[in-house]
């Protein structure tokens, strides 16, 4: 796939020149912008790698651009040009977060060995992210993302327990991640060559979990022509994760203790006891201690499978990790970006749904989106939930109490958009976006052009 480069100069014949060498190389692809502003308007628009500017431009000079570029784009890197250079310029440049700067008149040669520079640089970075990647693929860690203090401590009390045979309890709200957990606790033991099986206890009723659990002899119950071993036998010599273990049925839970205690269970319909031998790793959001004291979760049974807890942060208490997960999800939309003012949207934003949450917004978001996702593409719900959503007067914030019809404001904004504007340019100024987006809601809206 060829680098995408944007040359940005006042100067057009500058430009021209500029592209006439550039796109003789097989790997690149070059436009050209005649000012900071134009420049801003295609990087909304469309993701560059580089971005080559002029310092010496108006009404935005080229430090300007950079700072903006690397405020909104930081991905994007940033060669700077200038026949003005001084000690000063070039300390601010590389400060601003200039890759590197080439003094005017600079030869087609010189041009092309500091491109080739940053592409050796990008490529170096995206060779070590995939091998970071497949680090944490082969030793279980793969889909487990975060740098913060919480997860630090995490990830270490995984490589804690991984290597013995304790019981381990993960607690955390829907959607933080326990079965990754619980699988890289399995990658990381000594059992990891053995089966790893795992069910949702709240995903069945009683009856049917029961047979899954347990196994059950032939006639055992209507529709039983045969035996069929349980999760405990099929998990033999692996783990089995117990997921949502607060919803195990009390009927149950004393069945299940059984097992735990005697390392053997017993077939439905059967009186065969059959050992086992199996790492038990469970999970829950619910608070098992107010379920002990309202007797609806057996006591012996808790101590027996919290012998080492592991606490999951919820999303919003590691805000800080929410880039790096964007990232990560990200990477299933290859053909997309995302807008940095989307990514301050979300960092704003508490998610009650966790990591599950942040992945159904960003896949809703890049369905509808075109090449750029962008804050308007994210739902209306995602809002900061800890916002003040009353005035001081105690009247309503910006969301009804009974709640509105998004797409009727957004007809609405967009038709008194086109009133007020000159034409469609300034049109999408207004609204905060891209002319091709504004033509993308004028056919959704069926306004004519």
């Amino acid at each position: 796939m060829a680098a995408s480069v944007l040359v940005v100069d006042n100067e057009k014949r500058m430009c021209a020149l500029i592209q006439g060498t550039l796109e003789m190389e097989p790997d690149l692809s070059v436009q050209t912008a005649y000012s900071g502003d134009q420049a801003l308007s295609l990087l909304n628009s469309s993701a560059f790698d580089i971005v080559l500017t002029d310092l010496k431009m108006s009404p935005m000079d080229g430090l300007t651009l950079l700072k903006k570029i690397k405020e909104d784009f930081p991905a994007t890197d940033v060669l700077l040009m200038t026949a003005y250079a001084s000690q000063e310029t070039a300390v601010e440049a590389m400060q601003s977060g200039a890759f590197d700067y080439l003094i005017k008149p600079f030869s087609m040669d010189e041009l092309l060995l500091r491109i080739r520079r940053i592409l050796r640089q990008r490529a170096l970075e995206k060779e070590n992210a995939r091998l970071r990647e497949k680090e944490l693929q082969t030793s279980g860690m793969s889909g487990i993302v975060g740098k913060s203090k919480k997860m630090r401590q995490v990830f270490d009390m995984i490589h804690r327990v991984a290597e013995k045979e304790a019981t381990v309890l993960i607690r955390g709200e829907s959607g933080t991640g326990k079965e990754l957990i619980a699988r890289a606790i399995h990658a990381h033991s000594p059992r990891k060559d053995k089966p790893w099986i795992a069910i949702n206890c709240a995903a069945l009723p009683e009856t049917l979990l029961e047979s899954e659990l347990f196994g059950y002899e032939k006639g055992a119950f209507t529709g039983a022509v045969s035996a069929k071993p349980g999760l405990f036998e099929r998990a033999n010599g692996g783990t089995l994760f117990l997921d949502e273990i607060g919803d195990l049925p009390l009927s149950l839970q004393s069945k299940l203790l059984r097992v735990l205690q005697n390392r053997e269970v017993i077939h439905l319909g059967g009186h065969k006891p059959i050992p086992i031998d199996v790492r038990l790793i469970t999970a829950t959001h619910q608070n098992l201690e107010a379920m002990i004291e309202k007797q609806t979760f057996r006591a012996d049974l808790y101590y027996r499978i919290n012998l080492f807890p592991i606490s999951l942060p919820a999303l919003r208490e590691r805000k800080e990790d929410i880039p790096e997960l964007i990232e990560f999800i990200m990477r299933d939309y290859p053909d997309k970006i995302m807008h940095p003012r989307a990514k301050l949207k979300l960092m704003q934003y508490d998610f009650p749904g966790n990591i599950r949450e942040l992945r159904n917004i960003i896949e809703r978001a890049a369905i509808l989106s075109e090449n750029m996702i962008e804050d308007v593409d994210l739902p209306v719900s995602t809002v900061p939930l800890n916002r003040e959503t009353t005035s001081s007067e105690g009247g309503q914030g910006l969301l009804p109490k009974e709640g509105l019809v998004l797409d009727e404001h957004l007809e609405q904004l967009l038709r008194e958009a086109l009133r007020r504007a000159p034409n469609k340019s300034e049109a999408a100024r207004l609204l905060g976006i891209t002319r091709r987006r504004l033509y993308s809601m004028m056919e959704k809206f069926n306004i004519g052009k």
